[in-house]
Formats: structure tokens, sequence, C-alpha cells
């Protein structure tokens, strides 16, 4: 052989050796995942995958992803796409390492992702007013001549139109083509009464079901649908450890916990008023009203305030955790309570409690000291310890961004504050915070206003 052809041969066993050594360096898979100590998933925002409340990340997805990764000792990093499509795309450009979403299996995508981890049986339910004296429809035929709303242009419209189809006519669907209408605000329309019927997952419906007790969502109208998180198919051993974790853990009390926090345990707040135990005092609200004059002197804060936060947490009881964790008679939250000093347990500390909800109040004081009117102010700082300063903060950069004023409350503020429930909004880029939302939080800020008065008028001093 010639002396240039064994240099060309030698050039091309390089360029192999090279290539090979190259390929190995690209593998990513779960023992490199373990090695840099860190798993991102991609999700979206929404009240069963992935938000934020009073500060702290949580969903049904994001806990059960944060539990895998606690098992193994990584870290969780979240990254949020606009919609289900972009969930995929973003897989596929190595964007993250999992889709923490349960998307709707398909055949044609198996040769470029792997199913795996969670994986749910879904299927579309009637969602319908349940008070008592109601007549519940149990049969899809005894849909013939009512009225169902869904939004237009979905699988839940399309979903219609075919089930009418096959029952011969008579489902008189009306469609909701408002940007700002989402199906939790139908649902919530069914529970008040503004609407009869609605269409829905049955996971999105049996969620919901946790704020509205008057809803039956007993009936399906569809077939099942298979639906799991993914990963890419060239993450072979990740798969398999999400499948194994899921076999071994979905059982486990953990597991079981995660699943009654979201689709369980009751996100209502408290019903009725308070009545004053008859053992207090004549102008007495609570056994705690020394420890609110003790907190609220030197403050800005009127001690009605305090009581009245109070009331509005844990109607003054001390035994008491909210399903996102908020414990303590001011309902403070774990991570909250860690920024002021607290641990878990000194939160049901009463005097503690008020002392770090004083604490908070000062910082979201601060956060919003650009409202000069204080009562004005008092609406952000209430509604910003009940729902998390973060999603007041992007509220008012919607209303800014709108033409509104970023600091009034009433329609302004409130109103950008109500919209971040509807993706147009929410993944907004002014929006740091994404999905929120904002009924009990509007009404919070109403309600606390409301029993300050009555709190004035029982005990004026």
């Amino acid at each position: 052989m010639k002396k240039h052809h064994y240099i060309y041969f030698f050039i091309c066993l390089c360029f192999l050796f090279s290539c090979k050594k190259k390929v190995e360096k690209e593998v990513y898979d779960f023992e490199q995942i373990k090695e840099k100590k860190e798993l991102t998933i991609i999700t979206l925002n929404s009240s069963t995958s992935y938000f934020i409340y009073k500060e702290e990340p949580m969903g049904y997805d994001y806990d059960l992803a944060q539990d895998f990764c606690d098992h193994y000792g990584l870290t969780l990093n979240v990254k949020v796409a606009e919609n289900t499509a972009k969930l995929l795309e973003m897989l596929k450009k190595g964007e993250g390492d999992l889709v923490a979403f349960a998307v709707p299996i398909q055949n044609e995508l198996k040769d470029s992702i792997s199913y795996c981890g969670l994986g749910q049986i879904t299927h579309q339910i009637l969602v319908q007013q349940a008070n008592r004296g109601d007549t519940i429809v149990k049969d899809v035929t005894g849909l013939i001549g009512k009225e169902v709303y869904v939004e237009e242009n979905t699988k839940y419209h399309q979903r219609l139109i075919n089930l009418n189809a096959e029952l011969g006519g008579g489902i008189r669907i009306h469609t909701v083509n408002e940007d700002t209408i989402t199906s939790e605000d139908l649902i919530e329309m069914v529970s008040l009464g503004k609407i009869k019927y609605t269409v829905c997952d049955e996971y999105i419906a049996k969620l919901n079901r946790t704020y509205y007790k008057n809803v039956d969502i007993s009936l399906q109208v569809s077939f099942d649908q298979r639906a799991s998180w993914a990963v890419r198919k060239d993450t072979p051993e990740l798969a398999k450890a999400l499948d194994e974790w899921f076999a071994q853990n979905d059982n486990t009390p953990v597991y079981k916990s995660i699943t009654k926090k979201y689709f369980e345990l009751s996100k209502q707040p408290f019903e009725g008023d308070y009545e004053i135990p008859m053992s207090l005092p004549k102008g007495a609200i609570s056994i705690y009203d020394d420890l609110f004059r003790k907190h609220a002197k030197g403050t800005r804060y009127d001690w009605h305030l305090l009581a009245a936060i109070c009331y509005h947490e844990s109607r003054f009881q001390n035994n008491l955790t909210s399903w996102a964790g908020a414990s303590g008679i001011m309902g403070l939250m774990p991570k909250t309570a860690a920024s002021l000093g607290l641990s878990s347990e000194d939160r049901m500390n009463p005097d503690l409690s008020i002392g770090a909800a004083v604490e908070l109040l000062d910082r979201l004081d601060k956060i919003f000291r650009k409202i000069e009117d204080m009562q004005e102010r008092t609406k952000f700082i209430l509604a910003a310890y009940n729902g998390g300063n973060g999603h007041i903060n992007d509220a008012q950069a919607l209303a800014r961004k709108y033409g509104a004023s970023p600091y009034i409350w009433e329609d302004n503020v409130k109103k950008y504050l109500e919209l971040k429930g509807n993706p147009e909004y929410y993944n907004d880029p002014v929006c740091k915070s994404g999905y929120f939302r904002s009924g009990q939080t509007t009404a919070y800020v109403d309600n606390v206003l409301s029993t300050i008065e009555r709190f004035k008028r029982i005990s004026p001093n």
C-alpha cells in the first residue's frame, strides 16, 4: 500500500473513533441525570398540573415529580409550555427530560417518545347542578332537549356534536367563544346556577368538585382515553426508572396523600358566621384578643385587622391545616413561616404565629408601598396574604399593559387578577407566576374588610 494510502486510512480510523467518542459523550439518560443531580420537567400551568399558590409551587403532576426527585436525591427544575402541542415539541428539542403532564397516547408518536410514569385512563363527563330537588341526568339520552355549554372548537364541543348525531339530534349545544371563559369558569357557572350543564375531562371535574359541593360529575359522555407522562425515546433508562417508581409507589401513603390533596380535600373556605362563645366576656371576639392587641401595638395595623385575618384563616381554631399546607391560627405556609424564622411546629403557637403574620404584613406593605392610599393598599396586602404577592404583581403588570391603574383594586388590578385563570393572560410575558385561580382571593379581600367592621362593632376598643 502506498504511503498516502496509509495516511488516508489512518485519518479515516481517527475520524471513526472520534465520531464514536462523540456519540458516547452525547448519551444523556438517567445515569447522567443522577450524576448531574437535576431533573427538568416540562409541564403546563393549570389547576391540576402546576401552579404557584402563596409563593409555593404545587400541583398534582408537580408534587408527584417532586416525590420522584426526592427519592433519587434530585433537584427538580420546571419549564412551562404554553399548550399541549408545545409540551412534546419542547421535549423533542431537549429543553427538558420529562413531560410531567398526562398527554393523550398516540401510536404515531411512539417512534419518537416513550409513554411512562404516571398513566391515566380518563374520559369526558357531564357536569350538572345537584342541589336538593334537582333532577340528575343519569343517561346520555336525558340530554335531549337540554342546553349544554362548552368552549367553542374544543374536544368537548366536538364530542357533543358527535353525541348529538348518535342520539339523532336534540341536544341544544351552546358554544362559548370568549377568550376569557375556561372549562373551570363553566363549572363555576353550573354551581352558581347560571347554566345547567357543561362537559369536561373527569380529572378536571374531580378537582373542581372539591371547590363546589353542589355539582354532580357521575355521567360519562365519551369513551375512555389513555394518557401518560412521556420522555424521549433515547432515554429508556429514565422511562424504566419512572415506570418502576410508579409501580412501587402508587399505593404508598405519600402517593395517596398527593391524590387526596388535589382530588378529595375540600378547597372551600369556612361556611357560616362565627358565633362568639358564651364563655367569653362581653365585648370579646376570641380567646386571642390580647395577643392581637399585643402584636398590633406600635404598628399601623388595627388589632381588628389581625383578628379578621385569623377568623378567615382558621376561625380561631389552632389545630387546622388547609389542603395546601397552611397551618396555625394565621394560616401560614411552611416556606413563608420558615422565611419569617418559624419552624413548622412554631406555626401552631398562637403568639408566634400572630407575630410572624405581622412581619408578613410588613413585608407586603413594603412591596406595595407605591400605593399611597392606605385603605387601597390594604386590599392589595390582603390579596397577597391570601394568594401570594407574585400573582398580585402579575395582575398589576397586566393592568399597566392594558391601560388600567396598577394602584387601584376595584375594576383595575382585581379585574386582571380574575383573568389570570385564562391562558391568554397567564402566558403573557409580563406574568411571572403563571396560572391563578382568583375567586377565593378576591372574595377574601371583601370578606376580611367586612369582618373588620363587624368586629369593631362587637369590640370597639
